[in-house]
């Protein structure tokens, strides 16, 4: 029978696991730094806020790391999603937007710990360049090109206002770029090929917001069932 490659395995693994691993990930690195050596699939479904069977079905596309009557080896399983999902190694990443926003970014300092790498900051505006964040100089937008080119950069992250977030985008697609985190509040038009991650806080907080007001209408809805 002839091995599958690991890309054939990719391939074959839905994209709602895809979204979940990440989430086991760091619930597996939680464990570790707790000096837990193994769990079983309750105690990490509970971890990663999933119900075991769900977890199970997951792991299953990746291969038989369990062990019945043991559970998990920690360490084993949080390196080989880890593998998985490609951040066993560093991956280069550009961010270009250095407003409020994206000195947040900057400064998030899970982009290390996870396996990714700012090794550019770029803004548009000559107001920003030369100010360090992070450890990082800001440089002029300009220059995306060119340090896509020198550090094989496959990863952009757009943190501008909408309005510039299509031109960027465009600017990132044309130089080689073919992943996209994109926090502009709006819809990026891209190639085939190019897969765009959108992040919208708003609209995170919208939903929020939606679940607050169900609560209270529930709660008003009690009370007035209570005093009738």
């Amino acid at each position: 029978m002839t091995a599958r490659t690991s890309s054939e395995n990719a391939r074959e693994i839905p994209e709602a696991t895809v979204a979940r691993l990440p989430v086991y990930l760091r619930a597996l690195v939680t464990l570790a730094d707790d000096g837990i050596p193994t769990c079983s699939s309750e105690e990490l479904a509970t971890a990663a806020g999933v119900n075991s069977a769900k977890l199970r079905k997951d792991l299953s596309y990746l291969g038989s790391y369990g062990t019945r009557g043991v559970g998990y080896d920690v360490d084993y399983l949080r390196y080989q999603i880890a593998r998985e999902i490609g951040v066993t190694k560093d991956w280069p990443v550009v961010i270009v937007g250095i407003g409020n926003l994206g000195h947040a970014l900057a400064n998030y300092s899970g982009f290390r710990s996870r396996g990714f790498q700012v090794v550019a900051l770029l803004d548009a505006d000559p107001a920003q360049h030369g100010e360090i964040v992070a450890g990082v100089e800001v440089q002029p937008f300009d220059r995306l090109e060119e340090i896509v080119a020198a550090a094989d950069v496959a990863i952009g992250v757009i943190a501008t206002p909408a309005a510039a977030a299509q031109s960027v985008a465009d600017r990132m697609v044309g130089c080689g770029i073919t992943s996209i985190l994109n926090f502009a509040p709006s819809v990026l038009a891209v190639p085939d090929g190019v897969d765009v991650r959108k992040v919208d806080l708003s609209l995170e907080l919208q939903i929020l917001a939606y679940h607050e007001q169900r609560k209270s209408q529930t709660g008003a809805l009690l009370a007035d069932g209570g005093a009738a």
